[in-house]
């Protein structure tokens, strides 16, 4: 098969051909017919992952095809089937899974992390009578490639973590995949947004995503200046919602976007931490102090299981949701690697989907 891979950490990236998966006794493979860029596969890249340290290693965790292949133990599939699947494959089995909450199973397994990964022809999924996830006829691979990470984990942080309500005021921090999803996901749930983010490119997506007020934020490369255009974001946060927001989400992952969105909260508001907290930004000094005296709630969102997407594939397919909105860029297999490498110096907004 087709595949992008690479040998090191933040090594060169290139498309090769390397030996087709086959299933393992209770897996498939699934032929790639759609498998979205995202920024944890860039993260992965960086070494930032500890899953990773088998090379060559071939990224990719977001993905919708057909299942191309079938283990002997496998009940429910069949060669054909059009499936999509949660970036976390779980095992079914263990305590976590048993208790209905299989995003944080014990023994999970991730493509394009603890295995070979879905930016390829084929992908082999593991346990796959408990993570597959049929889809609709009229749901295209695309929409449905982007599901699998940002759009169910924003899913379940909007609904299940965050509890958002209609009326309520949301704070989105950083208007990417992640936080384009949970504009529009808390928007179809009658929430009022703000969405925050330092490109004017991603605040206009975060508009018409659904977002009723933007506010441009100050790359955190930039300092003292950072830190005072910070402050300003989140006095207006304040004098916008009388006192700060119901709920935050941090959708990007650094120091800066996750103490904005804790001190953007109003009293007993809550905060979920989604964007990966990766780097220099692994351990970000943090005002706990204001959890104390405001009584807040900080919670994370690790994707969503694959028993859940029901409701959330219902308001896609009646029309509640539109996540094809979200596309912005679609690539061939050999424009990923380039676009792999230059996520973090040349982030381009919306979600971009790789045709393998």
């Amino acid at each position: 098969m087709r595949a992008v891979c690479y040998d090191s950490f933040a090594g060169p990236i290139r498309v090769e051909t390397l030996a087709d998966p086959t299933p393992s006794p209770h897996g498939v493979v699934v032929r790639v017919h759609a498998t979205g860029l995202c920024r944890s596969d860039w993260h992965g890249w960086q070494g930032h992952d500890p899953d990773i340290h088998a090379f060559p290693h071939v990224p990719g965790h977001e993905l919708a095809g057909v299942v191309a292949d079938v283990g002997p133990e496998v009940r429910r599939w069949r060669v054909g089937d059009r499936v999509t699947v949660p970036f976390v494959c779980a095992c079914g089995t263990c305590a976590p899974c048993v208790r209905g909450d299989a995003q944080v199973c014990d023994d999970q397994t991730q493509p394009g992390f603890t295995h070979w990964g879905s930016y390829a022809e084929y992908v082999a999924l593991h346990q796959a009578d408990v993570n597959l996830v049929a889809l609709p006829e009229a749901l295209s691979f695309d929409t449905a490639a982007g599901l699998g990470c940002r759009f169910a984990t924003s899913f379940r942080a909007v609904v299940d973590q965050g509890r958002v309500q209609p009326g309520q005021w949301v704070a989105v921090f950083g208007c990417g995949g992640v936080g384009l999803s949970a504009i529009m996901i808390a928007r179809a749930l009658g929430a009022r947004i703000i969405g925050v983010d330092v490109s004017d490119t991603a605040l206009s997506l975060a508009q018409q995503a659904g977002a009723e007020v933007v506010l441009k934020a100050r790359d955190t490369a930039s300092g003292a200046a950072s830190a005072q255009r910070g402050r300003e974001v989140r006095g207006a946060i304040r004098e916008i919602t009388g006192g700060g927001v119901d709920v935050s989400i941090d959708a990007l992952g650094s120091r800066g976007t996750a103490r904005g969105a804790l001190e953007a909260l109003r009293k007993n508001g809550r905060m979920v931490q989604v964007g990966l907290m990766a780097g220099d930004d692994a351990n970000p000094p943090f005002p706990l102090h204001l959890v104390i005296a405001r009584e807040l709630e900080i919670v994370g969102s690790h994707g969503m299981a694959a028993h859940a997407y029901p409701r959330m594939l219902a308001m896609v397919m009646d029309g509640r949701l539109d996540p094809e909105r979200l596309i912005t860029r679609r690539l061939s297999l050999a424009e990923a690697p380039d676009a792999l490498a230059t996520m973090a110096t040349a982030p381009v907004a919306g979600v971009s989907i790789i045709h393998p």
